[in-house]
């Protein structure tokens, strides 16, 4: 065996000693996300729309779901994707649609996946805990500014987060 292979097997068996068999990280809480997509929908309803709203934690698991008195039920839907969107791209689903503008339509395809604008991820202290995605105002920028004003009242609260 030569010296770089053996070098080589040394280095891929100590980096994997080193991965952790247990991590913890940081995701919304259910009462979180319920005020999240709370505040979101008061905000969009203030500016005249009936949306549907969407929380997802950093898995893109499902933590709560509201449908305003006049939104259709494809919205819940709609916004479901969005979130999920926001998750596998970590960003917002506005920014990932102009990033991967060369995928979009094959992204697209994914079960429960669906870039347009709408879904923004929520990140506190830094960190992606989860996802927000709207659906129901005439255009996904203002599904988006519903989103951005509603996690800028709760702002301090994410930034604090332990």
């Amino acid at each position: 065996m030569t010296t770089a292979r053996l070098l080589f097997l040394l280095l891929a068996v100590s980096s994997c000693a080193d991965a952790g068999d247990v991590f913890s990280a940081k995701r919304v809480g259910t009462d979180f996300a319920l005020e999240i997509a709370h505040e979101t929908m008061k905000v969009c309803r203030a500016n005249g729309y009936q949306v549907s709203v969407v929380v997802v934690d950093r898995n893109a698991n499902t933590q709560v779901v509201i449908r305003d008195d006049l939104a259709s039920r494809f919205t819940i839907e709609i916004a479901e994707k969005k979130a999920n969107a926001a998750i596998l791209g970590a960003t917002s689903t506005r920014e990932l649609a102009a990033n991967r503008s060369d995928i979009k339509n094959e992204l697209n395809e994914i079960d429960d996946i669906l870039i347009i604008e709408g879904g923004l991820p929520i990140t506190a202290a830094g960190a992606l805990i989860g996802a927000v995605g709207v659906s129901g105002a005439p255009g996904g920028e203002k599904d988006a500014a519903c989103v951005l004003e509603a996690l800028d009242k709760l702002g301090e609260r994410l930034e604090f987060a332990d």
